[in-house]
């Protein structure tokens, strides 16, 4: 008998994700438009989050360890550049 592999961070993304972001978000090329569009489901109010900051970061960190090896360097770079472009929307520095 085959054993199931549960794929758990897939069905994170297609049914338990509760941030509406654009389709194709993580594939932009401008770093702002990335950390603008998770900035603005971050705060949302109807999404009752608490650390808006903190919710963007793990939406977009839960992305590229989602994506990781599949990412080639200049969309890793892209997305490293998105993560220091959301410190700056929250007045956050690298360590925070």
């Amino acid at each position: 008998m085959r054993a199931m592999v549960n794929k758990w961070s897939k069905d994170v993304t297609e049914h338990d994700h509760p941030y509406d972001l654009p389709p194709g978000i993580f594939k932009a090329a401008d770093p702002d438009v990335i950390a603008a569009a998770l900035q603005h489901s971050a705060e949302d109010p109807q999404r009752d989050t608490k650390d808006p900051y903190r919710t963007a970061m793990s939406m977009l960190d839960f992305y590229i360890n989602r994506a990781g090896k599949n990412l080639d360097d200049s969309e890793m770079a892209t997305l490293e550049q998105a993560k220091a472009a959301l410190r700056k929307r929250f007045g956050k520095s690298a360590h925070s």
